[in-house]
């Protein structure tokens, strides 16, 4: 009678899956909180809106950063929230829950999100590395002995993994992200416009003209903001072709990692990614050009998957599914030479 839910609980938004349903909520990971008593006044999607223009006592709080728990007692409310959202969850049936976290995570931060779904009613807690629930929401079949590469971009890290039989055999995370992208565009805006703008302005820039591949029809956009001498009100128009050279350090980061695992890898399985080419998922792999410039960098076709941005939190109810189906046959999930109980 247990419920069965995946969570990519993830740095810039929280989805969760519940076996038979599919994607029941995809929200910001964000909380509105009174600074005085604590409590909650927006979550989510409200608490976004928010952002940049809360009145005085009330603070916007984004609990997880760089893929991983910062402020545990906030996240325990948005989690918490979320599912009950989501879920209607039963108090006297506990549900299994499948949480993915990125390949580079600590123990310490592990253990946080451990406790986290204990916390909010996990019967049972299994964990699951980002680009491997990536590549199974990607409909990749990773049981296959042909390697397979896959680059997970989410909002707080990237998550590049080459993976055979079931198993991660090559990784690296990067504590960059949809959020470093953000941050780029702020400064360059700053720095080559003398103009301030916020978050969400940062990300509207990036959503609708952000660009690492020179557009055969550049885009402009107007951004309105606080001007950094006279300190009023002030517009710009942005260019897509400006925005190739405000992404180049963030971008530059994900490539440069791209090509550490590609150096590990042994010359048959690179044969095999040669083949196959690379596949990319998560929020980030939507910014224009990425793909384009990953396969001009390493020389293999690139292609972002079919719901990119959900492939997480699909494929972690999948393999959650799996290992109910089946546990004698499940795949075994690893990280370096801990080995999760899920098999």
């Amino acid at each position: 009678m247990a419920r069965f839910i995946g969570i990519d609980l993830g740095t810039s938004s929280v989805l969760i899956y519940v076996k038979g349903k599919g994607i029941v909520l995809d929200e910001p990971s964000a909380v509105a909180v009174n600074d005085e008593t604590g409590e909650l006044v927006e979550i989510g999607r409200d608490a976004l809106m928010m952002l940049g223009r809360t009145p005085a006592g009330i603070s916007v709080i984004k609990p997880m950063s760089e893929g991983v728990i910062s402020k545990y007692e906030v996240t325990l409310t948005m989690l918490q929230q979320f599912i009950k959202k989501a879920t209607a969850m039963s108090q006297i049936f506990k549900p299994i829950i499948a949480v993915c976290v990125p390949s580079g995570i600590t123990d310490v931060e592990e253990r946080a999100v451990r406790d986290a779904a204990t916390q909010i009613g996990a019967r049972y807690t299994y964990l699951i590395e980002e680009p491997l629930a990536a590549a199974i929401g990607a409909g990749v079949d990773i049981m296959s002995p042909d390697a397979q590469m896959v680059v997970d971009i989410g909002g707080g890290t990237t998550d590049i993994a080459v993976i055979s039989y079931g198993q991660i055999a090559f990784s690296e995370s990067v504590r960059v992200g949809g959020d470093k992208f953000d941050e780029a565009i702020t400064r360059y805006v700053r720095r080559r416009h003398n103009l301030l703008i916020g978050e969400r302005t940062a990300e509207k820039v990036k959503t609708e003209i952000g660009s690492v591949w020179q557009r055969e029809e550049p885009l402009t956009l107007e951004v309105k903001g606080r001007g950094v001498i006279e300190g009023l009100p002030k517009a710009v128009k942005l260019t897509s072709s400006e925005m190739v050279g405000a992404l180049e350090e963030p971008v530059t980061s994900i490539v440069e990692a791209i090509c550490a695992v590609i150096e590990k890898v042994p010359p048959e399985m690179l044969k095999d990614i040669t083949k196959k080419g690379i596949i990319m998922t998560g929020g980030g792999s939507m910014l224009y050009g990425l793909d384009r410039l990953i396969a001009n960098v390493t020389g293999i076709k690139t292609r972002v998957a079919e719901n990119a941005i959900s492939c997480v939190a699909i494929g972690t109810g999948m393999a959650l599914e799996r290992y109910l189906k089946d546990p004698g046959k499940a795949i075994s999930f690893t990280r370096e030479k801990k080995r999760y109980e899920f098999d």
